[in-house]
């Protein structure tokens, strides 16, 4: 287990799920921006970084039934499951690193709500990038949450990457087609907001 690993294992067993800055009882700009790609409810989505969120359960809910979550910590994993009961079994899990995952299959939605600004060394960006270009299949869809250049600098202790809708852009204009950037603020469990940056691109034929 390396320190990163270790670092959101222990975020995840010393806070409940409301305590953490990201929570969201219901996951509304991401469920909204998912259902506007028109996806089928058979289509491969896979979640990088879900862990502990609800996405997954609403999706499943909803009725999509191919789902991946992806997330670093085993804990957030084994804490969802706990929370799903019978209804995990119906959502593939893997413990990765966002920085060096490596899918076995590809997919027709990739999304991702606050993994990627944790990735501020330039080697792992690249890295990312060339995963979700290899992974996304033609005319799938990405769609991207981070902290905007007005957000925070700082999460749970590490320090994070800042986006513009611009920056987002500019990551992702040659192999996709931005459909849509806005500016959101998420109120935390503890009464501050944070602003967050949404993407979402579509991947060229």
């Amino acid at each position: 287990m390396n320190d990163k690993q270790q670092h959101w294992d222990k975020v995840y067993s010393e806070k409940q799920p409301t305590e953490v800055s990201w929570y969201e009882p219901m996951p509304e700009v991401s469920l909204d921006l998912i259902k506007s790609c028109g996806i089928s409810k058979d289509a491969a989505i896979i979640d990088i970084g879900g862990g502990d969120s609800f996405l997954a359960e609403f999706l499943i809910s909803l009725g999509y039934h191919d789902v991946t979550v992806v997330d670093i910590s085993s804990r957030a994993i084994e804490r969802a499951k706990e929370r799903m009961c019978e209804k995990a079994e119906e959502v593939t899990w893997i413990t990765a690193d966002a920085s060096n995952f490596n899918p076995e299959r590809k997919y027709d939605l990739w999304h991702d709500r606050a993994a990627f600004h944790f990735l501020t060394g330039e080697e792992q960006r690249k890295n990312y990038l060339e995963t979700v270009n290899k992974a996304v299949k033609p005319g799938g869809y990405v769609i991207m949450g981070t902290f905007s250049n007005k957000g925070p600098e700082k999460c749970s202790g590490l320090a994070v990457q800042r986006y513009s809708v611009g920056d987002i852009c500019k990551l992702f204009e040659e192999e996709f087609e931005m459909l849509s950037g806005k500016n959101i603020d998420h109120h935390t469990p503890s009464g501050g907001t944070q602003n967050f940056t949404f993407c979402s691109f579509q991947k060229k034929p």
